[in-house]
C-alpha cells in the first residue's frame, strides 16, 4: 500500500490541525491520527491560551513571566518569537470561529482570566473547555477541506529516511503507518513530514494525558537521528481530581487563578508556608508543595476549595468541572475538590529551530513533541496551545516557501521475517512495569539512586521489547510500548545529567540551583 501527499502530518491536536488548515489551500495534506480526530491532549485542555490582548498588559511582562516560570531556562529568542506572535494567533482562531467566552464590558470583548505564574489577566478561554472548543472548530473545517485527507485509527511506526533508500542526504520522505482497523502497514510518501504527536504522559502511572500520549514522535525522531533536549522536565499538574471513578480528569489552573484555595483535610491552608505567591505560584512549586504535604502527613490527597465563590458564577465559569464533579457526587459550590498531582506536560522534546525544523531535512516538529526553548525548566500555564499555533504557522510558512521535489521510490514495509505474536501478555506486563518504575523513581522528587534504579529497569525492558519487536508483527500496543521505553530512557538520561535542582527537576542529592542555566541536549549519534 502506498499513499503520497505534499505534507504528511502525524497527530491531530491543535498543532497538527492548525498547520493542516494553513497548508491545505496550496498543498495536499495527509493527517494521521491514532484514534479519532478529536482524541488528543489539546481536546482536554481546560484553561485557555495566553496572549497579550489587553492594553494594561505588555509583551515584556509576558516574556518575564515565562522566564520566571521557566526557572531562567527559556530561550530568549524563542520566547519573544512566540509572545510577539500571540495576538495574531488568537485573531486567527477568532477568524476561524472559535467561541471564546465574551465579556461586553472589557476593551477586547472577551473575558480574560488569570492563572498561576501570570502577572496579568491574559488567558483567553472558552469557559473551562478551551481545548475542546478550539478542536471542535478546527475539526469541522479540516473534515470539509478538499485538500486534507484524514486517516483515523492509523499509528506511525517509523519514518522513511533517505539513508535507507540510497539517498543519504535526502532527509525524511514520509512514514510507515499501521492501519489499525485493517491490520496492515501503509507506506506514506511525503515531501515534508511533521511530527505533531503530543507528549509522553502515559510513561507515568498517573497522568492527566489521554491514552494516545505515548511519546511516539519523540521516539521516532530520536531513532531517525534528531537531537532531543530537556526531557528531564516533566510537568506534574498540581491538581488532578482524586476519585476512584475519575480517570485523568484535570482541575484547571484557572480554579486557583480565580481564588481557589488549597487546604489540608482539616481545612488548614498550606501554600503560604511554601511560597509567598501561595496558590498563584508556578505549577512546579505548587506540585512539590502538595507532594511534600501528602508525604509528610501520609495523605492520599489534598483539597482545592473554591466553594466561597457564588454558586451561579462557578457554574458559568467552570461548567465542565462542575458537571463532572457533580456526576461523582462532589458539589464544588458547597465543598472542596480532592486533588493530587499527576504527570501533565513534556517540556522537552525534539530540538527545533524557529521554523519548527528538526535536524533531519524536511522533518518538522510542532506542539508538545517539540523542544523549541519556550518552556525551559517549567511551562508557564496556557503557553502550550499558544506554542502549537505559533509554530504551526512558522512551519507552514517554511513548507510553503520550499521548492517541490519529486518523490523517490519507497520500499514496502518488510514483514517477511516476522510471525504473529505467541504471547501478547508480555506487552501488558512490560507496560505496567515501565509506568510503575517511572512513577516510583522518576517523579516529582528525585535522587541519583532512584534514577539509576529506573535506568537499570528500563534497559532490561528495552532489550526484551526490542527482541519482541524484531520477531513479531507490529500491533498498536507494541508500537506504543516501544516508543514509551525510548522516551523513558531519554527522560532518565537527561535527569542523570542535570546535577542541580531547577524548575520541574528537583533532586535531593543536588538541591541547589547552579548559577548558569543550561539545556540538556542529547545527540543520538553520541549518546
Amino acid at each position: 500500500m502506498l499513499r503520497q501527499y505534499d505534507v504528511l502530518i502525524l497527530g491531530s491536536g491543535t498543532a497538527g490541525q492548525s498547520l493542516a488548515l494553513r497548508l491545505a489551500d496550496h498543498l495536499r495534506v495527509g493527517l494521521v491520527t491514532k484514534r479519532a480526530l478529536l482524541d488528543s491532549a489539546s481536546n482536554w485542555a481546560q484553561g485557555g491560551i495566553a496572549a497579550v490582548l489587553d492594553t494594561s498588559d505588555s509583551i515584556e511582562a509576558h516574556i518575564q513571566d515565562t522566564f520566571t516560570a521557566s526557572a531562567g531556562l527559556c530561550d530568549p529568542r524563542a520566547t519573544r518569537f512566540v509572545v510577539e506572535h500571540g495576538k495574531a494567533a488568537i485573531e486567527w482562531l477568532i477568524g476561524r470561529g472559535v467561541p471564546f467566552t465574551r465579556e461586553d464590558q472589557s476593551q477586547l470583548g472577551y473575558h480574560l482570566t488569570r492563572e498561576g505564574g501570570h502577572s496579568h489577566r491574559r488567558i483567553i478561554h472558552a469557559a473551562d473547555a478551551t481545548g475542546a472548543a478550539v478542536q471542535a472548530t478546527l475539526s469541522k473545517q479540516v473534515q470539509t477541506h478538499p485538500n486534507i485527507e484524514i486517516l483515523e485509527n492509523h499509528i506511525a511506526i517509523d519514518l522513511v529516511l533517505g539513508e535507507k533508500i540510497g539517498r543519504p542526504a535526502g532527509g525524511c520522505f514520509g512514514a510507515y503507518v499501521l492501519d489499525i482497523a485493517k491490520d496492515r502497514v501503509v507506506t506514506i510518501g511525503a515531501r515534508h513530514t511533521v511530527l505533531a504527536t503530543g507528549g509522553a504522559g502515559k510513561v507515568y502511572l498517573y497522568t492527566t494525558n489521554p491514552d494516545v500520549a505515548t511519546g511516539d514522535g519523540i521516539a521516532m525522531a530520536w531513532r531517525a537521528g534528531c537531537r532531543v533536549g530537556n526531557m528531564e522536565f516533566i510537568q506534574f499538574h498540581p491538581t488532578c481530581l482524586y476519585h476512584p471513578h475519575a480517570k485523568s480528569f484535570l482541575i484547571s489552573e484557572a480554579v486557583r487563578g480565580e481564588g481557589g484555595i488549597l487546604r489540608l483535610p482539616d481545612g488548614t491552608r498550606f501554600m503560604p508556608d511554601h511560597d509567598p505567591r501561595a496558590e498563584l505560584a508556578p505549577r512546579d512549586v505548587v506540585a512539590r508543595a502538595i507532594d511534600f504535604e501528602m508525604k509528610k502527613r501520609g495523605l492520599d490527597c489534598v483539597l482545592l476549595d473554591i466553594s466561597h465563590k457564588p454558586a451561579e458564577w462557578l457554574r458559568s465559569h467552570f461548567p465542565t468541572i462542575h458537571g463532572r464533579c457533580l456526576e461523582l457526587g462532589i458539589d464544588i459550590t458547597r465543598e472542596p475538590i480532592p486533588v493530587v498531582p499527576a504527570a501533565h506536560y513534556t517540556c522537552g522534546g525534539i530540538v527545533t529551530d524557529l521554523s519548527a525544523r528538526t535536524d533531519v531535512p524536511r522533518l518538522y516538529a510542532v506542539g508538545e513533541s517539540a523542544f523549541t526553548g519556550l518552556h525551559g525548566a517549567n511551562r508557564l500555564a496556557s503557553n502550550s496551545l499558544l506554542e502549537c499555533l505559533v509554530f504551526g504557522e512558522a512551519a507552514a510558512k517554511d513548507i510553503l516557501a520550499a521548492s517541490r521535489e519529486e518523490f523517490p521510490a519507497l520500499p514496502d514495509w518488510d514483514e517477511s521475517r516476522v510471525t504473529d505474536a505467541d504471547e501478547e501478555v508480555i506487552i501488558t506486563h512490560n507496560w505496567a512495569e515501565l509506568r510503575r518504575a517511572m512513577w516510583d523513581y522518576v517523579g516529582i522528587v528525585r535522587t541519583t539512586k532512584r534514577l539509576q534504579r529506573a535506568q537499570h529497569r528500563i534497559r532490561l525492558l528495552t532489550r526484551e521489547i526490542n527482541e519482541y519487536y524484531s520477531n513479531f508483527r507490529v500491533t498498536n500496543d507494541l508500537i506504543e510500548l516501544r516508543n514509551l521505553v525510548v522516551t523513558a530512557d531519554l527522560i532518565v538520561r537527561c535527569a542523570l545529567r542535570r546535577r542541580e535542582s531547577r524548575g520541574l527537576h528537583y533532586s535531593r542529592d543536588f538541591p541547589e540551583t547552579l548559577p548558569r542555566a543550561r539545556d540538556t541536549i542529547l545527540h543520538p549519534r553520541r549518546n
